[in-house]
């Protein structure tokens, strides 16, 4: 009897560790809202023997969520699209066909270790009567530092700079950015 009991509790075991081991665990995440300006300038480096510029954006916000005041965005790719006249913004210049040139990215960070990571895209049109040049793109947050690490999330954005400034100087203007950012809870 007991030779039976034990031939019987064995595929029993089996399925029951085959089972618990097939069911995937759920992780919590924690949403970070996102909605604020940053005070920016804008630097555009034409590149030569190309119809491209490297751009530079700088911003900031002393009251920006979460302790992320500064914003840095770095080798942005940027050539007028003949058929619409406005900018176009990418952040790899091979689409641009040009080669041997890093690839840009953002970053939002602050005085301590949280930080987050992420690419953009963008496009802007040059408004000629009021003076004033209007972007907008989309940021992916694809990764981060401090509490932020593993965020991910969506951050949309629109620029203006006026036009009427210093052609030498970089153009300043406001960002605004509206999304949110997830984390994997520890």
């Amino acid at each position: 009897m007991l030779h039976s009991s034990t031939a019987w509790l064995i595929p029993v075991a089996f399925t029951l560790i085959g089972f618990g081991s097939s069911v995937k665990s759920t992780i919590a995440q924690t949403i970070f809202p996102f909605e604020t300006s940053y005070d920016t300038e804008v630097t555009l480096t034409p590149i030569p023997s190309s119809d491209v510029s490297q751009a530079f954006v700088s911003g900031f916000n002393p009251n920006a969520p979460y302790g992320l005041t500064n914003f840095v965005s770095k080798d942005n790719y940027s050539r007028i699209d003949p058929n619409t006249g406005n900018l176009i913004f990418v952040q790899d210049a091979t689409k641009f066909g040009l080669q041997g040139y890093p690839i840009g990215g953002e970053v939002f960070s602050g005085s301590g270790e949280d930080k987050l990571f992420g690419t953009s895209t963008a496009t802007a049109t040059f408004d000629f009567i009021n003076r004033t040049l209007t972007g907008s793109g989309i940021i992916t947050i694809t990764g981060g530092a401090g509490r932020f690490r593993g965020a991910i999330g969506t951050l949309n954005f629109t620029e203006i700079e006026s036009l009427d400034q210093d052609p030498n100087a970089p153009l300043k203007g406001q960002a605004f950015l509206s999304g949110s950012f997830q984390t994997p809870q520890k």
